[in-house]
């Protein structure tokens, strides 16, 4: 981990296939999001980078920017290798676009996976580096978000 990248990983007893699904699912998003920032989704399972989909957003949740009310974000996806790898700009209203990104790693581990979550904000626009606002999420969000993982993933989801 640098200054400008977080990272936590965790060992989910299910195939990388089964976690993999979710995280390319729009409402997988919502499902295991820890932070309560994200309301809902729209858009098909990604299946390549550059593929995209629409997620609705409550900053309130955070309490950092509650006059950011609700609002809509793109998240677009940057590398996906089939249960491997994932990860994501977001693009919302703002500009210059922020240029975070967020992702997962998947490693196979005796008869389970090892999820790598990482949020990596290296490469923001130096607007809003000076703006000292991130991290936004912390590690313990990061560490929140994969024990919601491996809790969904292993109830089934996504159930038909």
């Amino acid at each position: 981990m640098t200054d400008t990248r977080i990272e936590a990983e965790r060992l989910i007893a299910a195939p990388a296939a089964d976690i993999f699904a979710l995280l390319c699912d729009p409402q997988g998003h919502v499902a295991i999001d820890s932070s309560g920032m994200l309301q809902g989704a729209e858009g098909e399972p990604v299946r390549a980078p550059g593929d995209s989909f629409v997620v609705h957003m409550d900053r309130e949740a955070l309490n950092d920017f509650p006059e950011m009310g609700r609002y809509d974000v793109t998240v677009k996806i940057r590398d996906l290798e089939p249960d491997r790898l994932i990860s994501w700009t977001v693009l919302g209203r703002i500009r210059p676009q922020i240029g975070h990104v967020y992702g997962y790693r998947l490693e196979p581990a005796d008869g389970a996976t090892r999820v790598t979550s990482f949020y990596d904000w290296s490469d923001i626009a130096p607007e809003w580096r000076d703006a000292g606002i991130f991290p936004v999420l912390s590690e313990n969000a990061l560490r929140g978000t994969l024990g919601i993982l491996d809790r969904t993933v292993r109830r089934g989801y996504p159930r038909g």
